[in-house]
């Protein structure tokens, strides 16, 4: 059985857990300790401390650069859930940037926010630690005393993605494609706590992610 070792609130993580679940392959999930790698370090051999990382029997997955795809390519092969179909790849490429950069870097802030929500209290010091070194004293506390500027801000972002559902069920054609997942899981991400909702100002954005939640890509191909 497949083996998904992952932070569950990780915008990445839910982009591969969405996509097993929703390809319905049999799998597992093993939570990572935030501030904890070394399961996963000794898992890649030591070449990898990130998440998430797949287990597939004896083949480990992971990412090879910020924009790779590995996890996602290797499901695609094995299970042939047409999630790069060859007409797309330029497109994709150029998306999944926008999603992974541009539309996470907002996510994850207005998640984090509110981290005692999800973290257990022996763990805020670590994680405190870990994201001021990164991004500068009070970056917590600042995202959460700005985060009506930074909703405003990803309602903008995800101007491109109401549009391209003007004329579509998913983002590029007639079924959800990788960009649907990647998109999908930024989302879950900062939804995560239940503290936000999507922009009502994003009616089909809104529809499609009620599709991408529950979809099953065997009754997509029908």
């Amino acid at each position: 059985m497949i083996e998904l070792f992952l932070i569950p609130w990780s915008p990445y993580c839910l982009v591969q857990q969405r996509i097993l679940e929703a390809g319905r392959v049999p799998h597992r999930t093993v939570n990572v300790p935030p501030n904890d790698r070394s399961a996963v370090w000794r898992l890649s051999r030591q070449r990898y401390y990130q998440v998430p990382i797949l287990r597939d029997r004896r083949t480990v997955v992971f990412e090879t650069d910020e924009n790779s795809q590995v996890i996602a390519k290797y499901l695609e092969s094995k299970f042939d859930l047409a999630l790069f179909p060859p007409q797309w790849d330029g497109l994709q490429r150029i998306v999944w940037r926008y999603i992974e950069n541009d539309v996470e870097a907002l996510t994850f802030r207005l998640n984090d926010a509110h981290y005692r929500e999800f973290l257990a209290p022996v763990d805020h010091l670590a994680y405190i630690r870990h994201k001021e070194r990164k991004f500068g004293r009070g970056c917590l506390d600042s995202w959460r005393a700005n985060q009506k500027s930074l909703v405003a801000e990803l309602t903008a972002l995800l101007l491109p993605f109401e549009q391209m559902l003007g004329t579509r069920r998913f983002l590029l054609d007639d079924r959800p494609r990788f960009i649907d997942f990647d998109l999908w899981g930024m989302l879950a991400n900062f939804l995560y706590t239940g503290r936000y909702s999507l922009p009502a100002i994003h009616p089909k954005l809104r529809a499609w992610h009620g599709r991408m939640s529950r979809i099953k890509l065997a009754d997509a191909k029908k």
